[in-house]
């Protein structure tokens, strides 16, 4: 196929017409959007809350989060506050 006078190869990706009818009978892209919507605005929730925790200082490195207080107490388990942002603590 030429695009633009160049030679370029092109691979079309060709389906089993009824696999087709069976993804569009059991009304799957719906059910795919619906799951990538989701999937988008837990992403944004945990963007938000990531950026809101870096903006108040509280997810400094190790090494800075303490540098000159000594009424901070370092937690006894070292990647929590990640483990937490990943939202696996629900």
């Amino acid at each position: 196929m030429k695009l633009r006078g160049r030679a370029r190869k092109i691979t079309f990706h060709v389906f089993d017409p009824r696999h087709i009818e069976d993804v569009l009978d059991r009304d799957l892209p719906e059910i795919w959007r619906e799951e990538d919507a989701l999937a988008a605005a837990d992403n944004r929730r945990r963007g938000a809350l990531k950026a809101a925790l870096k903006k108040a200082g509280k997810f400094a490195p190790p090494a800075l989060a303490g540098a000159g207080r000594r009424d901070v107490v370092e937690p006894a388990l070292e990647g929590w506050d990640d483990f937490g942002l990943e939202g696996l603590l629900r």
